[in-house]
């Protein structure tokens, strides 16, 4: 709808005062009987209801069209305003009836007839919606795609397919559109239909990547690999420059154990310009669990890593870290967190990564740095505090060590498995200062509470 187009009458003067019948009356002449005076009076009411809209005085603009159209009812616009108004009003069967006299008097008039349409489609009244919109569909191909939508709404779905046929056949293929067919084929189930018409598309436009593409996905998901691999094995073919491609080919590839090929083409993916971050990742999360399983090839996984933008790194390096510790390799996971970090400093899951590295790998001086500062941005998370502790405890501060863990004991919620490990790691700290008593009170709590502790 356009609606917006027809904003404010008193703009289009020159448009619509050829329809009154005082245009070329003069105004500035005295009037010299009860004519002049409804000339007058008609001119009055009319600026003045169009100043009350302007103010949004709509019962009032109602009440001055009202008496306009008392003195000449024969001029279209002033029902269309009155609709307007008794719109505002959410006086809708005055506005309906408004509407439809104003389309009677002047039923050539895409204003009117887009007014009266929106109106149907607010008040959810289908019929007479579709009746509206068939009326306007001469004057602009964007009521087609109404009139399609408004099919689908009626779930007429086979003159809504029709609509949009006639559509793409007249201006070509758009997405608004696809997405319309396509939510016709979901509510419908005719996945059939739906890839015959991607098959026919790449028929007929056998050099648009586009419509390989979207029909590989389709026989992806109707679990048609065969034709779905052979589909992207042409695209790659006649398109050996595509990028995009190759997100569906090193699926196939790993599947048919072509590892050659499928890492070619998941380094293709992660250094592409034009494919979007979450899909380069989930490519990588692919090639790490591949890795697992095939570990001659983690330098293929390293070197893939790196080729993925800078933007995109952080992710990638928490998958390597990851990878690495599934491998039981520490310093590899570490060297790889510490670079996410790097790139995101203020990530608390690769915060707290890197510092329990540093605790696993003996590295107590960098966990009690690492630590001290991460506590004043996150003073309220119990697992920093644990972790200074334990790393003061190593370094032999035994009394900071029981400053900080008393600290973070105020902040564990629920959580008896930390809770014991801050009394076990307070009770070491008396230790160290030879208060027995003490650290076996807490190392009591810590069984208490936890006992496999």
């Amino acid at each position: 709808m356009k609606k917006n187009i027809y904003i404010l009458f008193f703009l289009f003067g020159t448009l619509l005062f050829p329809h009154l019948h005082y245009a070329q009356v003069d105004f500035n002449k005295t009037p010299d009987d009860d004519l002049g005076d409804n000339e007058d009076k008609f001119q009055e009411l009319f600026y003045e209801a169009l100043k009350q809209k302007g103010i949004e005085n709509y019962d009032r603009a109602a009440e001055a069209l009202q008496k306009a159209i008392e003195i000449d009812n024969s001029i279209p616009v002033l029902y269309f305003e009155l609709g307007k108004s008794f719109n505002k009003l959410k006086n809708f069967g005055a506005a309906e009836e408004a509407f439809k006299k104003a389309v009677d008097k002047d039923p050539d008039n895409e204003w009117f007839l887009d007014e009266l349409y929106g109106y149907y489609i607010s008040q959810n009244e289908n019929d007479k919606a579709l009746k509206t919109v068939k009326q306007l569909v001469k004057f602009h191909p964007d009521y087609k795609e109404d009139l399609a939508s408004l099919y689908m709404k009626m779930k007429k779905y086979d003159q809504a397919l029709e609509i949009l046929d006639d559509l793409d056949t007249q201006f070509g293929i758009s997405v608004s559109r696809d997405v319309k067919r396509n939510r016709i084929y979901e509510a419908t189930g005719r996945k059939k239909d739906q890839i015959e018409n991607l098959e026919t598309r790449v028929e007929n436009n056998p050099e648009k990547e586009s419509n390989y593409l979207a029909l590989i996905f389709r026989y992806s998901e109707n679990n048609d690999k065969e034709k779905a691999f052979k589909t992207a094995k042409e695209l790659l073919r006649i398109n050996p420059n595509s990028q995009l491609v190759h997100l569906a080919l090193y699926k196939f590839y790993l599947d048919d154990a072509a590892a050659e090929k499928a890492i070619e083409s998941m380094k293709i993916v992660v250094k592409s310009t034009e494919i979007k971050p979450e899909a380069k990742l989930k490519v990588l999360s692919d090639f790490v669990e591949f890795v697992k399983d095939n570990p001659q090839y983690e330098t293929d996984l390293v070197e893939a890593t790196a080729l993925v933008g800078n933007a995109d790194n952080s992710k990638s390096f928490e998958e390597l870290g990851q990878y690495y510790l599934t491998k039981n390799n520490k310093v590899k996971a570490l060297e790889y967190f510490e670079e996410a970090l790097k790139l995101e400093p203020n990530n608390f899951r690769f915060l707290r990564n890197v510092m329990l590295l540093y605790i696993d790998l003996e590295k107590y001086n960098l966990a009690k740095e690492k630590s001290t500062e991460a506590l004043e941005i996150y003073p309220s998370q119990p697992v920093l505090y644990l972790i200074n502790g334990v790393a003061l405890n190593q370094l032999k501060e035994p009394k900071e060590a029981i400053s900080s863990l008393e600290t973070g004991l105020d902040y564990i919620i629920d959580d008896t498995k930390m809770e014991a490990d801050f009394y076990n790691q307070i009770s070491k700290a008396y230790t160290l200062l030879n208060n027995t008593i003490k650290a076996k009170t807490f190392s009591e709590k810590a069984k208490q509470i936890h006992p496999k502790n």
